[in-house]
């Protein structure tokens, strides 16, 4: 086997790993949706359109069947490195145009358990708009995107909510004394906000201006694991109870603005030309326990020229 050959089938594990959890998805997804709906997560991917430079080194998908289901696996995984490009280009955005800085904020509560969770999560909505409102936060903060992500501990058979939050500010917020909120301001904050003294911890940290891969990362990535929703039944059922009809990615101020010319395509001179020059199609169909290639041939020349030359629409994010 040569080395295009073992890129190639690297490439297509991560879609056959994510494909296997959509059947086990499948399992435990029925009772909660309708059928024809149920019909679309069961064909999600089971067709891809591949395309590959003349190495086979370099594969991306041009074109597949997709559910857009939150819960499944192959869909949430795309559209973590769509939200990751497209948060990263809104963050250079406001650097470039607005001259703002970022501060990451990490706030959580304790634990709770199964039934709790969904009054746990309206609880935390509520709070964090109450939050955003105090004078000293409204005065210091020009925008943010909010990610809600929970966890699920197996061994206390719990569940963790928290928001991770990217907060555009001034770029005199970290030497202005009158702006600038400390950790543990910003944890007394939390704990009023919530009404909850019990909270010990929050995380605050400024953004690097030369590398927020990080902190991208953490807010772009899944509001929950699909190794985590997927343990069984009933933790499957509590995560559909709690994260179904929810905003799981919010943005405000600033980076609402900057979203909208996103969605315009306004702000595609902040993205990065393809470089690859594409030259194989590649047509893959779903077995019963991975994917089969089909075909394989060299594009028209029509077809490479709508194929090649073309901005990144994700980012190159990686999620387990």
């Amino acid at each position: 086997m040569c080395l295009s050959d073992r890129k190639d089938i690297q490439f297509m594990e991560k879609y056959t790993q994510k494909k296997l959890k959509n059947q086990l998805l499948q399992t435990l997804i029925g009772k909660h949706v309708s059928d024809k709906s149920f019909e679309r997560i069961k064909e999600c991917n089971t067709f891809l359109f591949m395309v590959a430079d003349k190495t086979m080194e370099k594969t991306k998908l041009h074109r597949s069947n997709n559910c857009d289901n939150r819960f499944c696996p192959i869909c949430a995984w795309k559209k973590s490195r769509k939200n990751a490009l497209k948060i990263s280009v809104l963050m250079q955005y406001l650097r470039e145009e607005e001259n703002k800085d970022f501060v990451f904020l990490t706030l959580t509560a304790p634990n709770v358990k199964a039934e709790e969770l969904d009054d746990e999560i309206k609880h935390y909505n509520k709070s964090f708009q109450r939050l955003m409102q105090r004078k000293e936060v409204k005065s210091a903060v020009k925008g943010y995107v909010r990610k809600l992500e929970v966890t699920y501990n197996k061994e206390r058979d719990d569940y963790h909510p928290h928001f991770h939050v990217i907060l555009a500010v001034n770029k005199s917020y970290f030497t202005d004394k009158n702006y600038y909120i400390s950790r543990d301001r910003w944890l007394e904050l939390w704990q009023k906000s919530t009404k909850n003294n019990l909270i010990t911890q929050v995380d605050v940290r400024k953004v690097k201006a030369t590398d927020n891969k990080k902190e991208v990362s953490e807010i772009a990535k899944y509001s929950a694991k699909d190794s985590d929703y997927l343990e069984d039944e009933k933790v499957f059922d509590t995560f559909y109870k709690s994260l179904s009809g929810k905003r799981l990615i919010v943005y405000s101020g600033l980076f609402k603005d900057a979203s909208k010319l996103y969605e315009n395509k306004e702000l595609e001179k902040y993205k990065e030309l393809d470089p690859t020059q594409y030259i194989y199609q590649i047509f893959y169909h779903w077995g019963r326990q991975d994917y089969i290639q089909t075909e394989k041939k060299i594009m028209t020349d029509e077809m490479q020229k709508e194929v090649n030359n073309q901005i990144f629409d994700e980012d190159d994010f990686e999620n387990e």
